[in-house]
């Protein structure tokens, strides 16, 4: 114990009246004092839960509420969008005086996110779909609106739909001269690290919208600012801003609860792994979905996973190691057949390269079984945003090449980003 620590133990037992001397009044002693600084400990971090805000928890503080004060409100949203104390938005809105919601829009995974990715989203009495026939608001959908809102927790991925959503609505409200309103809500994989390659504009899909890497580092109200100012929208944008949010934190670091976004979201951990392992949909190996851990999982019936978790070991890549596991899907890829797979454990998220990680594990499959590995070429490129990425795994070139190939562009979207962070 360094001097200092001793010295505070001492007062402590002074302080107390306990004797310095006899193995049952240290005991005690140290006993309180530990109890003293584990409740210290827990002082500490309370004011930064407390000081955390989302745009959602002040949308009825000015001047926020001046907004949308007597105006008719529509809201993209779905479970994700709620208050601190975990009440839907939506609801607070149709109580309140202050405005008249008039309509809601539900995006993929729908209103309540119970359905499964790629599934439509049917309309219900006055909640429109934005996953079916349409993927943004008609303008007979936007005829009482005065004002649309945009609260979704989304998960920092290029080819997770909702941004996709944002997107064709901001395109749609500034058609009509309607004011979009964005609350909010942290990256909850940091707003720090960017990976991976930007979109080609020539991939553009409902999973790659815009050209942005895949793991980009913004919220989405600042993303919403990007887009808007990139794409030349005339449109009033609107963002309630986070309070008390570190750019480089995880979710969890917010004290806030995770509520899982889409079906196969379950943690913050799912959304550390998936802006690399979502490509594995684009090939014949199970990423996990019909599992309890999704994407943390990747395997095949005919993959030897112990061969493979050894390989990826000794690439000794950050913050991740790799442990066999077997698992049965039941439902998606291999539905009920027992595959032999591998399991992601994250050991520093903040070391950690999901691209970087999911690409060396192609790597090694297609080494190990070049006979039984395939990729859905279409899918793969789609979601990587371009052919290069499949062309130079496929070539076995090295994956620290295709590293290097995605970094100026990078750099450059990292340039374009700056001046739209809020934070």
């Amino acid at each position: 114990m360094k001097e200092g620590s001793s010295e505070q133990h001492l007062d402590w037992s002074t302080r107390t009246g306990r004797s310095k001397t006899g193995g049952e009044d240290r005991a005690k002693s140290g006993a309180a004092w530990i109890l003293l600084l584990l409740f210290l400990s827990a002082c500490s971090q309370t004011p930064r839960f407390e000081t955390f805000r989302t745009g959602a928890d002040q949308i009825f503080d000015e001047p926020y509420l001046s907004w949308i004060r007597g105006k008719k409100v529509a809201m993209i949203t779905n479970q994700t969008g709620v208050t601190e104390n975990l009440k839907p938005v939506y609801t607070l809105l149709a109580e309140s005086n202050e405005v008249q919601l008039t309509a809601l829009f539900a995006p993929e995974h729908g209103l309540n996110g119970e359905l499964e990715a790629g599934a439509g989203v049917p309309n219900q009495p006055h909640i429109y779909s934005l996953y079916g026939d349409q993927r943004a608001p008609t303008p007979e959908m936007l005829r009482d609106v005065d004002v649309l809102i945009y609260d979704v927790q989304d998960v920092g991925a290029r080819f997770y739909t909702y941004i996709s959503t944002m997107d064709a609505a901001m395109t749609a409200a500034a058609r009509q001269r309607i004011p979009f309103m964005v609350l909010d809500r942290p990256d909850p994989i940091g707003g720090v690290r960017v990976e991976g390659p930007v979109l080609e504009k020539v991939f553009r899909s409902f999973v790659g919208t815009y050209w942005i890497p895949i793991r980009y580092g913004m919220t989405p109200g600042e993303l919403a600012g990007l887009l808007k100012a990139e794409r030349g929208l005339e449109l009033a944008l609107w963002v309630v801003p986070l309070k008390g949010w570190k750019r480089g934190s995880y979710y969890e670091e917010t004290g806030r609860q995770w509520i899982p976004p889409s079906p196969n979201m379950p943690t913050v951990f799912t959304a550390v792994v998936y802006p690399g392992t979502c490509l594995i949909e684009g090939t014949n190996l199970s990423e996990g979905r019909g599992t309890t851990r999704p994407f943390e999982l990747i395997g095949a019936p005919w993959l030897n996973a112990d061969v493979l978790s050894v390989l990826l070991n000794n690439h000794n890549l950050p913050g991740v190691r790799f442990r066999p596991q077997p698992f049965t899907p039941s439902f998606s890829k291999y539905k009920g057949e027992l595959c032999q797979g591998i399991q992601i454990h994250v050991l520093d998220r903040y070391q950690f390269r999901p691209i970087e990680t999911a690409l060396n594990i192609i790597r090694e499959v297609l080494n190990l079984h070049p006979n039984e590995f395939r990729f859905d070429n279409e899918t793969f490129d789609r979601l990587a945003g371009n052919s290069w990425v499949r062309s130079m795994l496929t070539e076995s070139r090295a994956v620290d090449a295709i590293v290097s190939r995605w970094q100026p562009d990078v750099q450059d979207f990292k340039k374009r980003r700056q001046k739209y962070l809020l934070y």
